[in-house]
Order: structure tokens, then C-alpha cells, then sequence
């Protein structure tokens, strides 16, 4: 599976901004899909995931402020980030982790927020 993101960029606090994350390959195999974020060279935090199921979770840190959704393909998954905080800066990288074999990533989308 390859994932590609794209959304990221500069905000300034309080602002909005969507993330996508598009699959390609061996979809169908997908279960979950989701969101991390962080800094490159150190670790990432989970941010939010979504199942087949199509129920979202997502994290205590952004509950009240992101959304995940998915279309009805499953193919695409999507991260709506409302009121951005300085401390949402990171890079986000979408995952992909299918029912046999190992997680796919993303190359990663930079979300700047500024003051």
C-alpha cells in the first residue's frame, strides 16, 4: 500500500486546516487507518484512527478539536484539525495497517502554526 498526504502547511492559531491521505495498491486489505504526528528523528504520537467500521477515535490531546473521517471506499482518509494551537506544529504521517502484513506510511505533512 502506498499513502500519500497532503493538506499540510502554515495557520495561524485558532485556525482550520484538512489533512488527506489517499491509498493506492492493495486497498482492499486495509483495516485501519490513521494519523500520527511528530517531529522527524524522534517519536511519533497517535492522533486519531478510523476502522472499516468507520468509527472514529481519536486522542484526549485534539478530542474537541479534530475529526477523522473516511470515504466510503476506504481509500482515503481524512483529518479535519479546528482550532489549531501552537502546539499542533508537527509533522503528520498518515498510516495504513492492513489485516495481513506489516503498516504503510506516509512521507509525512508539515502543519505549521503560528501565533
Amino acid at each position: 500500500v502506498q499513502l500519500v498526504e497532503s493538506g499540510g502547511g502554515l495557520a495561524q492559531v485558532g485556525e482550520s486546516l484538512t489533512l488527506s491521505c489517499a491509498a493506492s495498491g492493495s486497498i482492499y486489505g486495509i483495516d485501519t487507518m490513521g494519523w500520527f504526528r511528530g517531529i522527524p528523528e524522534k517519536s511519533r504520537d497517535l492522533v486519531a484512527w478510523i476502522r472499516t467500521d468507520r468509527r472514529p477515535v481519536v486522542t484526549d490531546s485534539v478530542k474537541g478539536r479534530f475529526t477523522i473521517s473516511r470515504d466510503d471506499v476506504g481509500d482515503t482518509v481524512y483529518l479535519r484539525m479546528n482550532d489549531l494551537k501552537l502546539e499542533d506544529t508537527a509533522v503528520y504521517y498518515c498510516y495504513a495497517d492492513p489485516n495481513v502484513g506489516p503498516r504503510s506510511w506516509g512521507q509525512g505533512t508539515l502543519v505549521n502554526v503560528t501565533s
